[in-house]
């Protein structure tokens, strides 16, 4: 749980960092550098929080797991960005894109399958074993 939720404040950086200048787009006068530099700036407590999420998240999830884990808090994030700060409408497709993204994140949480085991579970006595001649 400490893992998402360092995972959800660092994507809040991330978003603002990434789109939160798009908000003052129309009237702003900033050169293009000096936005770079702002967003930079809002990005490196990304990284405060980024870092540390991996890490001890790497104690329990796979670096894989990790990873659609965040996709899936960004893209929740950034959708509620879109909505409340950039006045954007969510449509269905946006909703169903967002379904599917859980989806995959269940998918990676999967067990896989243990092939070799017996109908009753664990492995068969050895004399139970097939005798390859």
């Amino acid at each position: 749980m400490k893992t998402v939720l360092l995972l959800v404040v660092s994507n809040l950086f991330m978003t603002l960092a990434w789109y939160g200048h798009l908000k003052f787009m129309p009237g702003a006068r900033w050169p293009m550098f000096a936005v770079i530099l702002a967003s930079w700036g809002v990005a490196f407590f990304e990284y405060c929080f980024q870092v540390p999420a991996n890490r001890i998240g790497y104690q329990t999830f796979s670096a894989t797991q990790l990873k659609i884990i965040q996709e899936a808090i960004s893209l929740g994030v950034f959708c509620l960005f879109a909505a409340v700060v950039l006045g954007e409408r969510l449509r269905w497709n946006h909703i169903l894109s967002f379904v599917l993204v859980l989806g995959a994140v269940w998918l990676a949480f999967l067990k896989p399958r243990d092939t070799t085991a017996t109908p009753g579970g664990g492995t068969p006595p050895a004399a139970e074993m097939p005798v390859r001649r």
